[in-house]
């Protein structure tokens, strides 16, 4: 199939799954402020928006990326932006988690997933990431010389990822399920919440290439 190494690779993504990163974070935040459903839900929107950097690291599209300076800025600040107006509108809310949970209901679990594919895709390191990293497990001789070593990387990367967020997502919700009967509490967690949000922006927005 083209790749190599494969061992070496598994526990490479292991480490890097265990490493906080943005979308660590993006996905604890959400499993925390709004219980498991909603973390579940962010878990599969962040894994979609990695599926598109894999595909598009896999024909060459992300070089882009890497090449263009105006490219990369345009898609690192949107997704900054995004994630700035998530984390203003929590930090302006006046609810505490029990209402915010309460409220993830009203809020379809479509939009949440969607947040979660917005965040990862307009994340530029991502793809920058597969580039650099896919590449040194793939066989240089062989002589397929088509994308699907790379895909078959990414759905072993996608699927020991899957595994570690859905775990990190049914920690968090049993925290968030303790603190539900204190409201005070409740609402500085949602305060804490949104200032998450708000650094993952500024982090995104200062990143370079």
């Amino acid at each position: 199939m083209g790749i190599i190494h494969l061992e070496t690779f598994i526990i490479a993504v292991i480490i890097f799954a265990l490493t906080p990163g943005v979308d660590t974070l993006f996905i604890l935040n959400r499993a925390i402020a709004q219980g498991k459903k909603a973390g579940i839900y962010s878990t599969l929107g962040i894994l979609s928006g990695v599926l598109v950097h894999i595909t598009l690291a896999a024909f060459g599209l992300s070089v882009i990326l890497a090449e263009s300076a105006m490219a990369f800025s345009i898609v690192k600040y949107l997704g900054a932006a995004y994630l700035l107006y998530l984390g203003i509108t929590k930090l302006l809310s006046r609810d505490s988690i029990a209402t915010v949970s309460s409220d993830t209901k009203k809020e379809t679990m479509l939009k949440i997933y969607t947040s979660g594919v917005i965040t990862n895709v307009f994340n530029p390191k991502v793809a920058l990431f597969f580039i650099a990293f896919f590449p040194q497990f793939i066989d240089p001789s062989y002589a397929g010389g088509s994308a699907i070593p790379f895909l078959a990387l990414g759905g072993v990367y996608i699927f020991l990822d899957l595994v570690w967020c859905v775990l990190l997502t049914l920690g968090a919700s049993m925290f968030t399920a303790k603190v539900l009967s204190n409201p005070k509490i409740g609402m500085w967690l949602n305060k804490v919440s949104g200032l998450v949000f708000i650094g993952l922006g500024i982090k995104i927005a200062l990143s370079k290439r």
